[in-house]
């Protein structure tokens, strides 16, 4: 039995960082938006319980792949007597504030849990998930969603499902050490969901970013050329939506050499959802 799947990227279209945990983790608000381009994920079930992960992430060690660690902990919890093969076409950017680990985790346990038949509910999977990373639950729900808390306390939103150009500057953010920043803001008042459809938002990171690395301060200063270019997550990916699939690729056409990026669709449910409930 296999699976093959798409692992979704996401979009901040916002991001306050609203105060701090006594843990030390910041609390926030944030809308994700889901996008209906990502990695490419293939699974093979094994019927030992040996996992296999045949694609290498330069840098990282198997047993700290979000991948690895997300297929041994749903085995571990639902004990089941199988195992995996997995296999990762990797698109989308590491340090980019795209989501992809948190996203190729998500798809490893909603994968992994049709494949072994270890039935656990949404909710489970989302505890499990958290474990993982705070980004992982919204990609395990598979609806565009606000969110608080560290981000894991969702509320699916339906978003108008607009284009967007996102590029990469030459550079990977490191979020400990935005996040870790004295002048970063952590006291932005909270916001309710109507207002954000009102007025939109900001992201309290970009200010600390645009410091840090000078590629994202460029980057954003050509895109806004366009309009109003925003920062995702802690980055290192801006983006600016668009009203149409058209104006966005004439941009994207315009990109100067030292910058990557792609054109893509905000979705508000999730295409791995959509593969999943056509099975």
């Amino acid at each position: 039995m296999s699976l093959k799947l798409i692992s979704p990227a996401k979009l901040n279209l916002f991001l306050h960082v609203t105060g701090l945990r006594n843990d030390g983790y910041h609390l926030l608000q944030t809308v994700f938006q889901l996008l209906d381009y990502g990695d490419t994920m293939q699974f093979e079930q094994h019927k030992d319980r040996r996992i296999l992960l045949a694609t290498d992430i330069p840098g990282l060690a198997q047993q700290d792949n979000l991948v690895y660690r997300a297929a041994l902990l749903l085995q571990t919890y639902s004990d089941t007597p199988f195992g995996a093969d997995i296999t990762l076409e990797k698109v989308l950017p590491m340090g980019g504030g795209l989501g992809g680990g948190s996203s190729n985790a998500a798809t490893t346990l909603l994968a992994l849990n049709q494949l072994w038949n270890t039935h656990l509910s949404e909710d489970e999977l989302a505890k499990l998930g958290l474990q993982l990373g705070a980004d992982v639950p919204v990609f395990i729900r598979g609806h565009s969603a606000f969110a608080e808390g560290i981000g894991e306390k969702l509320q699916a939103i339906d978003i108008p499902e607009t284009y967007y150009l996102v590029i990469k500057p030459d550079c990977e953010v490191s979020t400990a050490q935005i996040f870790s920043h004295r002048e970063l803001t952590r006291s932005t008042s909270t916001i309710t969901i109507a207002a954000f459809f009102e007025q939109g938002g900001h992201n309290d990171c970009e200010v600390v970013v645009r410091q840090l690395y000078p590629a994202v301060d460029s980057a954003l200063n050509w895109l806004n050329q366009y309009g109003l270019a925003r920062l995702t997550g802690t980055g290192a990916c801006v983006f600016l939506a668009f009203d149409n699939e058209a104006e966005a690729q004439r941009v994207f056409q315009q990109l100067p050499k030292e910058f990557q990026g792609f054109v893509a669709r905000g979705v508000n449910s999730s295409p791995t959802h959509r593969e999943l409930n056509s099975l």
